[in-house]
């Protein structure tokens, strides 16, 4: 009779615990790399919203992206963007998880864990940049939306590649791997 092996779960007050760190290293991210652009700025906190999502899972990971992003907008002056980036920050996080997870369901192999990833962070990134394009064009019409529309690809192209070198390196460590079961869910629920 074969074992089953059952998917490793973390208790409620972790995932709490590590949604609280990545929220906060979402906001950090987002405060300390910070260029100024015409339309807002550039910062590097993509980079754990997609981590976010690829280890906690949706549900924690939406939140952790979306509080920790919409803080950041808060204490950076921006407050007027803090509702849009609740919302699209989340749903960025939410969006990796699951393209991610859907292609790794489908194909699964160690080697071609990158493809799958990378997909998954550019669907995420492109509807971060589609959903402060809509937000913007109420604010200040087509014209000004449009002229923003460089600056947040550039931001999700450069998070995304960071995003896919942190993860495949935290994915190579086994203990990682332990302490978020959502990076091997696809994995588990395969067997």
């Amino acid at each position: 009779m074969k074992k089953e092996t059952a998917l490793p779960v973390r208790s409620h007050a972790k995932n709490i615990v590590f949604s609280a760190v990545f929220a906060a290293l979402c906001c950090v991210g987002t405060l300390v790399i910070i260029i100024p652009l015409p339309y807002g700025y550039f910062n590097a906190g993509d980079i754990f919203v997609l981590l976010a999502g690829w280890c906690l899972g949706p549900v924690y990971g939406f939140a952790a992206a979306a509080v920790g992003s919409a803080l950041a907008d808060v204490l950076g002056g921006y407050v007027l963007y803090a509702p849009v980036t609740f919302l699209v920050k989340g749903l960025d996080a939410l969006c990796a998880y699951f393209v991610w997870y859907s292609i790794k369901k489908v194909v699964f192999r160690d080697r071609t864990d990158l493809l799958p990833r990378a997909l998954s962070a550019a669907a995420g990134e492109a509807l971060m940049v589609g959903g402060y394009f809509v937000y913007e064009s109420f604010l200040y019409g087509f014209a000004g939306a449009a002229a923003s529309l460089s600056g947040n690809a550039l931001q999700g192209a450069f998070c995304l590649f960071c995003s896919l070198f942190l993860i495949a390196g935290l994915y190579r460590i086994r203990y990682v791997r332990r302490l978020f079961p959502a990076l091997d869910r696809a994995k588990e629920e395969k067997r």
